[in-house]
């Protein structure tokens, strides 16, 4: 069965850890140090399955000795098991002589298959498979990117498409809930930074992006926040756009002036004008400020991102500027 018509929960939720391999061998030798396939019992299982699956998942053999069908799937789930290195663990539970877990998990027929993943059960399949089936199924439960990094992805869609519709709030919410779970993931800590610039809380979005690990730095998402919060604090020490735009209707070749409007309209929303603000001082004095007003324009590049129709214009309009 799927996880869509198994009755004991959702995904997978855990990524696979380091493996701490069974003491016992089916015919009750002891296991070699790299051996991840042992049985169980009643009083062992919550050790040998609900603890251990903390660390990486573990699939359950539900078996009897006078069941055909288990004869045929349970070295197929061995061998599978063994090529997997590592990233799963099979434990097997004789139902004859231990049959309380298999009627607490509801199992009337067997062979049966559960997985464990952080201690419950996540997915499983009824009756002998061929190899090539249970390998998928075990590709699917032990995979390293797992459920959970479906599950965020899916979230950071959703935070996104909140961001289009300028719910900053419902966004916010979004990304803290991912940072909960995966605390240094940095398009979660990119996005809930941008969602407080768009709030207005300037001070607090520095304060998450500054948790960015170091070798993330270089990520698209999280250089464009580090340019609007420049841009931000830039902005915070302007003075009154309308007094700006006095300035230069009296002295239009107040390049200060202008260049601080741009500022203000940027932070605006008002991308097309700022930068037509910023090419103008570059047609009246390229060197003005050393060459201040093409430097800031970068950075208005860098912040709204390489498809922004903003960005697409004013690129165009630099070029033919700067090589005509």
């Amino acid at each position: 069965m799927s996880n869509t018509d198994n009755p004991f929960g959702g995904g997978y939720g855990t990524t696979p850890t380091t493996v701490s391999y069974g003491t016992s061998a089916p015919n009750g030798s002891a296991l070699s140090a790299g051996d991840v396939v042992s049985d169980t019992t009643t009083a062992g299982f919550s050790k040998d399955v609900v603890a251990e699956s903390k660390h990486q998942p573990v699939l359950v053999d539900f078996w009897a000795p006078w069941c055909g069908p288990c004869k045929q799937l349970t070295p197929i789930l061995e061998k599978v098991v063994r090529a997997a290195g590592g990233r799963v663990k099979l434990v097997k539970m004789n139902i004859d002589d231990h049959p309380a877990i298999a009627g607490q998990l509801g199992i009337q027929s067997i062979p049966a298959v559960i997985a464990f993943a952080d201690g419950k059960p996540v997915d499983g399949f009824m009756g002998a498979l061929p190899e090539s089936k249970v390998k998928e199924f075990i590709d699917r439960v032990a995979s390293p990117d797992g459920g959970r990094d479906v599950a965020i992805q899916s979230a950071l869609d959703a935070a996104a498409e909140a961001v289009e519709t300028g719910d900053f709030e419902q966004a916010g919410q979004i990304y803290s809930a991912v940072l909960a779970e995966v605390p240094d993931h940095a398009g979660a800590l990119a996005g809930f930074a941008n969602t407080l610039i768009e709030l207005g809380d300037v001070e607090q979005a520095k304060a998450i992006i500054e948790r960015v690990p170091a070798d993330k730095r270089q990520d698209a998402a999280v250089r464009n926040v580090e340019a609007k919060i420049a841009l931000a604090e830039q902005v915070a020490k302007l003075g009154d756009p309308v007094a700006l735009e006095a300035q230069l209707q009296a002295n239009p070749k107040d390049h200060q002036a202008r260049f601080d409007l741009a500022m203000i309209l940027n932070a605006k929303g008002q991308r097309h004008e700022a930068a037509d603000h910023l090419l103008a001082i570059m047609r009246a004095d390229r060197t003005w400020n050393d060459d201040g007003a093409r430097k800031q324009l970068l950075q208005f590049f860098d912040a709204w991102g390489p498809a922004d129709e903003a960005s697409v214009t004013a690129r165009r309009k630099l070029s033919s500027l700067l090589f005509s």
